[in-house]
This record gives structure tokens, sequence and C-alpha cells, in this order.
């Protein structure tokens, strides 16, 4: 009889245990989550006759075609040494794509005819950069494009002829020119320049005429145009002059004095907007707050808006691309819990047509959404971020990933993240912070990241991981802390520097010395450099602070456990400092593992080094998170 008492009780502390962890979450499978998608990156014709995409053929991204007469899908290329990278459409049916040549350091462009298929060579340069500026409408077999080809610090715009791969140049660059807005024909009469600390806006009224300045700023004031108004000279820009968030202005290119502002937001900066080709008029203004809000400009705009919304109910909704007579779009549609599906919408039929889910594996009710929060800093100020809590968790005590956005000048967004999915499916939750410097909150709060790496960032940073404590969040005995780029460095400085908070650190091609980093930096950014010098640090005259924080100068600091990814072929990575960085974790007796792919980027391309990393990330966490029972 005491047995079985003893057995029912047993049973009944099984189903309550069973009880309080709520409804068991499906494992889902790491490649479900970082496949390359089946199609991406669409794209319409200009005559509105076809569509066109990425999908994999033997693992690389190759370019499809699809008919809107029949459906008819055609591969147009087959490449099974590099994918293709990009491409854009030209307005007499030709696609003009690109390869990234990782292996040889170069990139090689080819022009399509979509009507023959075939694909001819249009150029092929080594060590050179691209920056596509135009595709022309009065002369479709013209592109102009900008290329570091004379000289590597600068680019100069060239017209490249895409039946004949002749590249003639356009505009000779000065020395400080760095972005370039082209009118619809290909002329350029709007500049930007740069010391390094000022920014100039440059006009000239004909291409006969020579560029004068119009407006000079300080770089911590920006003005951004967007393109002529159709109406004199006046031109749409963004702009933070003269006030804390970035607004959406009407400036007259003749005086460079701000005529108007078409929208402006006392909570965001306006990061985004509509633009129409057809009517050269600005559609909407949009930003990221908590979540994304849009402001419209445009009654038809708002129109087609409302119709998609009206259809996709509870998505964010955005349109990709569109025909030359604005009638035919491509539309995207997305959410926290759902990575989404790309649509053609026909405004005259108002027909919406699924055309393909960006990774129809993941179903959303299995995943988690994206919590905004908010904490006081401990100097007072409020910085924003976000958690995500593993699905069925009763939001207290959990493991927890700080998971930091690249930067310092990036910030984090509403939306779906794969990594942020496939942590919260693993049972952790994950922890997003908008630390100080982070874009899109204005001005006061972008200046007070300035030389704050090393100082404010990261107490913002610990700051943020004490209120997940004191909120009863996180279980302090299970902290991670997670970046790429600069989020790797405050991963290590976290480790270094705070070895009470963290269990251990991931790390994605982080920047481990701000010396050879600013060094190192490519001809091209040396315009910049001063800016990083203000933004940043002086390698000569703030040379103790760099040194102070740089990881490669401190690994007798670091104690946990420690994951490397890096990429061979990054251009920004000095291999041989990070292997010799991570030699001396290894002579510290710091448990490392260091992961180093030889043929890939920054980013890994290929579906199978990403699926392995984070399987080993998901072991790696699952060793130095997990409670030893």
């Amino acid at each position: 009889m005491i047995n079985r008492l003893h057995f029912c009780f047993f049973i009944t502390l099984i189903f309550l245990a069973a009880a309080c962890q709520g409804p068991r979450v499906r494992q889902i499978p790491v490649v479900d989550f970082f496949k390359t998608p089946d199609k991406t990156l669409f794209k319409i014709s200009p005559d509105g006759k076809y569509i066109s995409y990425l999908k994999p053929y033997k693992d690389k991204q190759n370019l499809y075609i699809q008919s809107l007469a029949d459906g008819k899908e055609v591969m147009a290329t087959s490449f099974t040494d590099y994918p293709v990278h990009d491409y854009f459409w030209t307005y007499n049916n030709q696609i003009v794509l690109n390869q990234d040549l990782v292996e040889f350091d170069q990139f090689k462009l080819y022009a399509l005819d979509v009507a023959t298929l075939k694909l001819r060579d249009v150029l092929s340069l080594g060590k050179v950069r691209l920056r596509m500026l135009n595709r022309n409408r009065v002369n479709p077999d013209i592109v102009t494009c900008a290329l570091n080809k004379r000289n590597p610090a600068i680019f100069d715009v060239y017209r490249l002829n895409i039946r004949t791969g002749e590249l003639t140049m356009y505009l000779p660059n000065p020395g400080n020119f760095t972005d370039w807005i082209t009118e619809p024909d290909g002329r350029i009469r709007l500049v930007k320049a740069s010391d390094g600390v000022n920014e100039t806006v440059l006009f000239r009224h004909t291409e006969e005429d020579a560029f004068k300045p119009i407006i000079v700023n300080n770089f911590k004031d920006g003005v951004q145009p967007i393109a002529f108004t159709g109406n004199g000279n006046n031109f749409f820009a963004l702009s933070n002059v003269n006030r804390d968030k970035t607004a959406l202005v009407e400036i007259d290119a003749s005086d460079g004095k701000e005529t108007r502002v078409l929208y402006e937001n006392n909570k965001s900066d306006i990061q985004y907007y509509g633009y129409s080709k057809k009517n050269k008029a600005i559609e909407f203004a949009a930003w990221q707050d908590q979540k994304p809000g849009i402001h419209f400009l445009s009654n038809t705009a708002q129109q087609i808006y409302n119709k998609l919304i009206k259809q996709l109910p509870g998505t964010e909704v955005n349109v990709t691309d569109r025909d030359s007579a604005e009638q035919k779009f491509i539309v995207s549609s997305s959410t926290d819990t759902n990575p989404g599906s790309y649509y053609l919408y026909e405004s005259g039929t108002q027909q919406l047509t699924k055309l393909a889910d960006v990774n129809p594996n993941l179903k959303p009710e299995e995943l988690c959404q994206m919590e905004p929060v908010s904490y006081k800093a401990s100097d007072g100020l409020t910085i924003n971020g976000y958690i995500t809590y593993p699905k069925g968790s009763s939001k207290q005590k959990l493991p927890v990933v700080v998971l930091l956005h690249n930067g310092p000048w990036g910030r984090t967004m509403w939306g779906y993240n794969a990594e942020v999915q496939f942590l919260a499916n693993r049972g952790y939750a994950v922890f997003q912070v908008n630390y100080r410097g982070s874009i899109g909150y204005g001005k006061a709060f972008y200046s007070a990241g300035f030389k704050q790496v090393g100082g404010r960032i990261q107490q913002d940073i610990t700051d943020g991981v004490h209120w997940l404590i004191k909120e009863g969040i996180a279980d302090p005995k299970q902290i991670a802390i997670f970046g790429s780029g600069f989020g790797g460095f405050c991963a290590l400085y976290g480790l270094a520097y705070h070895p009470e908070l963290y269990n251990c650190a991931i790390v994605q091609y982080g920047l481990i010395n701000f010396f050879t980093f600013i060094k190192d930096a490519p001809p091209f950014f040396k315009p910049k450099l001063k800016m990083i010098y203000e933004m940043v640090g002086n390698p000569e005259t703030d040379a103790d602070q760099l040194r102070a924080i740089s990881p490669v100068f401190h690994p007798d600091k670091i104690k946990a456990p420690v994951l490397i990814f890096q990429g061979a072929k990054d251009p920004r990575a000095n291999i041989n400092e990070l292997n010799q960085f991570v030699r001396e974790l290894k002579r510290q007796k710091v448990p490392v593992t260091y992961v180093l792919k030889e043929n890939e980027r920054t980013y890994f391309r290929s579906e199978h080094n990403r699926t392995q990393m984070y399987a080993e990330i998901e072991k790696y966490l699952d060793n130095n998170m997990r409670k030893k029972l």
C-alpha cells in the first residue's frame, strides 16, 4: 500500500513538473534557419513583362527569369563556381549581373540578353570596387558607375557600354567626392564631398559648369540628397541640420537653403522613403521607433499600401521594385516571427499573386515575438532594445544571450532575425541593445557615443545586463555575450572587464585591434579617417586609450571560454594578428575554439559553412550555459 502511494505521488510530481514547463517546443533543425532561400532578390523588368530572381543551382545562386504572360520559368545562368551576387534590369531588357570571385579577389560583370538568353562578358577587374549609380532610359546600353580603377583611394564616375564593354571617363574625382546624385538620363549635377570632418554638397546648373559648394556641415550634421523635384533646381533630401531628428525636406540647389519640411518625427530619424521616378515625388517617409512607422505623402501610394495591408494583415509590407509605368509591383511582407514572402501586385486589377516564401520550412506559430524594452543607463540616459523570450517560458530566471549589433553606428531593428529565432528556439532569451551611438534616435543620442568606445557604450551594455538580472529576467549564472565586427569587440571586452557577468563569448569576424583596424582601412576609406579619429580615437593622440580597450593587448584578462569564427578572405581582417591572438589565448589557458574558413569573406555565404557554424554555436552554448545536474 505504501509503495503504491509512493508511486502515485511520484507520477503526480512528474505531471506537475511537465505542466510547469508548459507545452513542449519543437527543436527546429539548424539548417531550417540558415538555409539559402529557394527564391530571393525578386525584380521586375521595366516593361512589366518579366520577373527575375535568384535561385540555387548546385549550391550556387543563379539567375532565373519568368514570363508573366505564360508563367514559364527559365534558368538564365548556370554558374557552379561562384554565385550571382547582384543584378539589375536595363530599359531594353538586358540584365547586368556580377559574380564575386572570392578566391581571386575580383568581380566579374556580365550582360544577359533576355530574348536570346545569351550571356556576354562585360567587365572583369581585380581589387577594384564598383558602385552602380544609374541605368539610362534614353540610352539603355549605357550605365553610369563609380570605380576606384585609376586610384584605389578615390572613385571616378564612368559610362559603361554593356554591349561593347567600353568604359569612358565621365566625371573625374578631384579627390574628395564621395557621393553622386544621378538624374534619369545619367547626368550628375549634385555631388557630396568630404575632407574627413566637414561634408559639402556641391551643385552645377549644367554639365559644362563647375561644381560650386552650396551646403557645408560638420559630419555631425548631415544632408543626404535624394533626387531633384522636377521643379526648378530644388531637390529632396534627408537632413538633420538645425534639428535633432533627421527630417525629409526640400532644398533649393541655387543657394542650399531649405524651402520646406515634408515630414519629421519627434521620436526618430526619418531613415527611409518611397520615391516615384514616374512622378518625381516622395511617396512616404518611414522610420524605426520601437517598431516600424510610416507617413504617406502620396494618396496614390497610400491607397496601394492600404490595399496591400488589407490582403496581408498583420505584416510589414514593402514595395521593393516596380515597372516603369508603376502599375506592377514586387512586394515583400514579413513580421518578427515570419521571414516573409514575395508577391506580385497589379494595381489595375488589384490582384496579389504570391511568388515565394522566403523560408517555407519555418512556421510563425513556432517562433518567438520580439518585444521592445528600455532601461536607464547609469548616467540616466534612456537605452532602447529588444528581448525575445523562448516560447513557453515563464520570462524569469532564463539563460540569456546578449546579442550585439555591428557598428558602433548601426542599430538593431524590429523584425525577423534568423539568429535571434534560432537562439530562442534553443531556450535562450535574446537581449539586443541599441547602446548610445546607435543610429535612428537623433543627433544627440548618436553623438553621445563619440569617443565612448570602451567607455559609456560598453557601460550601456553592462547596465542592460544588470537590469536584466534586477528584473529577474536573467539567471545571473547563465549569460553569454555574442557579436559580429564591433559587436565581437564588445563581446571580448565584456569577457575581459566584466568576467563576473558572462559564462562565455561568441565572436564573428571580431574587431580585436583598433590600431590595425584604422591603419589597414582600404584606400577609398582614407577620406573618412579624420571623422573616425573624432568618433572613435586617433591612433597617435589617443594611443593609450585605444591600447587599453583593444582585446589583442589583453588576452590575460580573458578567462571564460571563447568561440571565434572568421573568413580568411575578409578584406578588413588581419588574419596573422588574429591567429597570434588565438595562440596567446591558448597560452593563457583560455578554452578557445577558432574556426577559420578559407574561402569565405566577412559573412559566410556557403549554406554548408553557415549551418556548420550555428551547429557549433549550439553545441558550444549547450556546454557552457546549461546547468549541470
